[in-house]
């Protein structure tokens, strides 16, 4: 329960560095400049969400898929953490966007053993996602 807790709070940690207002012109820009297969509002809002994460490539507007690599956070420098978002669907729906959250712990010999996730976690981060996506739209509106 206890690395529950400790993932939970690292990913928090991550997201509160994306938290900004979206009310100001940069983020109209960015949307208007996302092309592709892909909902602009929701594809801005992954990368902003989850910018703390480095990425493992290139992301993909077309096929809706931004892959994360690993990062180690200070607080826990024998757990590291990885994501993948997916994004399904052209409109800003709830259902149009997955997060795939990957976890590793460090083993007594060194190497990395993958663990558990906490389920919600993943849910947490779509949700941070939606909301952000919302933003965007409404800072392109007004």
């Amino acid at each position: 329960m206890q690395k529950r807790t400790l993932l939970a709070g690292l990913v928090g940690a991550a997201l509160l560095g994306a938290c900004g207002s979206g009310d100001n012109n940069p983020d109209r820009q960015l949307v208007q400049e996302v092309s592709g297969g892909v909902n602009p509002y929701l594809w801005r809002a992954s990368l902003d969400t989850l910018e703390d994460l480095p990425l493992a490539s290139q992301p993909d507007p077309i096929g809706g898929v931004i892959i994360y690599d690993w990062k180690t956070f200070p607080q826990t420098p024998n757990e590291r953490l990885k994501a993948t978002v997916y994004i399904l669907d052209t409109r800003l729906r709830a259902d149009g966007v997955k997060v795939s959250v990957f976890r590793q712990e460090k083993a007594e010999d060194g190497s990395w053993v993958d663990a558990a996730v906490d389920p919600a976690t993943p849910i947490q981060l779509e949700n941070r996602i939606l909301e952000r996506a919302r933003r965007l739209k409404v800072a392109e509106v007004s």
